[in-house]
């Protein structure tokens, strides 16, 4: 398992965070996900050999929002 933390752009709405959420949850290979609004990041513990952290950032983009930046650990 792996840990991706996203810095996104500035979420202003809670319904952010649970879109983001629940999105991401729904993906094969995701065991968490957390958005942290308050500091706009989303982090995200998931199988490295299901998911990638690229396939991760394309769905937040795809949703609407924008990643600007990434760690993995």
């Amino acid at each position: 398992m792996k840990t991706v933390k996203f810095q996104m752009e500035e979420l202003t709405c809670p319904s952010c965070i649970k879109k983001i959420e629940g999105v991401l949850s729904k993906q094969e290979g995701v065991s968490e996900v957390k958005v942290l609004f308050n500091s706009s990041k989303v982090k995200v513990i998931f199988d490295e050999n299901l998911v990638s952290a690229e396939n991760l950032a394309s769905t937040i983009k795809k949703l609407g929002y924008q990643v600007l930046n990434r760690k993995i650990s």
